[in-house]
């Protein structure tokens, strides 16, 4: 990417106290996204995904110790008083969390909970702000818009509620949209509409969107660049066409491999990562990803590689092994 980035992560890293010790959930992160691009960023659970994009938005666990800048239009976010990161999330930052079940306040209307965040961001009147609910409900593909508005969450299916969601997401206009595992709890259909709404409503608004995920099936085509996470560190990034057509990490090649082929047999068993993800209170000297990759050595168990391009490519990744 060779624009001005809009938000540039400059060596975060996130810490948290523990009984077990301090607890490294991001570890040394660097990544840019220019304005109206999308990156993915792709990990199992536990890799520090969803911590690096609290990170972003200044919401990390009170007793969490950030490390390093995280710049949003030449802002450095960590440095802003409480009251204009507040007035920043919703105008400028804004995010879709992954339980469309639980991110919506049970005991309020889905208009009212649009309609108070058009008031507090926009200053629009009840009048204006409920007309402009309404579009919204309309832009994120729900029928019968003006009828949703009186009802419940609880009335309403997993898929709708996680569009209301990101019509209030989207309700400010926001320049950088975070989509936090955004399909969790939904059906493969559903999936397809909300990542093809989220693609559509990014494109139609010119804003950079990172899009969080487990599954590299959901970046591929829906993504200007994508980075893997593996125990807090990013070991693997690339533009996604090049990242699929030759990607250079045994990590990434194990998570493309658990994805299910559409022409495999019925009942054929998904390869899957041997072992599990090391302990993050208990950092290895090496790679991390060594205890479970069929080609590490000596070298892997006791240096850890740094995250380099070494060919000049535009393509990053932290191996001593690089698959050919």
């Amino acid at each position: 990417m060779n624009d001005t980035p809009l938000l540039s992560i400059e060596g975060v890293s996130v810490s948290l106290p523990t009984p077990r010790g301090t607890l490294r959930a991001v570890d040394g992160v660097d990544l840019a996204l220019p304005a109206g691009r999308t990156l993915g960023v792709v990990g199992e659970s536990g890799c520090g995904k969803t911590m690096l994009s609290r990170a972003i938005l200044q919401l990390l666990p009170k007793r969490a110790a950030l490390r390093g800048r995280v710049m949003f239009d030449g802002r450095d976010l960590a440095a802003l008083p409480r009251e204009e990161l507040r007035r920043l999330r919703g105008p400028e930052l804004a995010v879709v969390f992954q339980d469309p079940m639980t991110s919506l306040n049970p005991v309020l209307t889905i208009g009212t909970q649009i309609v108070e965040t058009l008031q507090a961001h926009l200053g629009l009147d009840t009048a204006k702000a409920t007309q402009r609910a309404t579009e919204l409900l309309a832009e994120v593909g729900i029928p019968a818009p003006a009828q949703r508005l009186r009802q419940y969450p609880h009335q309403l299916s997993g898929g709708m509620r996680q569009r209301v969601a990101i019509a209030i997401a989207l309700s400010c206009e926001p320049r950088l949209l975070i989509a936090d595992e955004p399909t969790t709890a939904l059906d493969v259909t559903v999936q397809a509409q909300i990542l093809d709404l989220l693609a559509r409503e990014q494109q139609r608004r010119h804003m950079a969107m990172i899009l969080i995920t487990h599954d590299l099936g959901v970046v591929a085509g829906r993504t200007d660049e994508v980075a893997v996470m593996y125990a807090g560190r990013v070991v693997e990034r690339a533009p996604t066409p090049r990242l699929f057509k030759h990607m250079r990490m045994p990590y990434t090649e194990a998570l493309l491999a658990a994805i299910p082929k559409l022409d495999s047999a019925p009942h054929t068993p998904l390869p899957a990562i041997g072992g599990r993800p090391p302990d993050p209170t208990r950092p290895l000297p090496g790679c991390s990803f060594a205890p479970r990759c069929k080609y590490a050595d000596a070298v892997c168990e006791h240096t850890k590689p740094a995250l380099d391009d070494p060919e000049g490519a535009g393509a990053l990744f932290a191996c001593w092994h690089p698959l050919t």
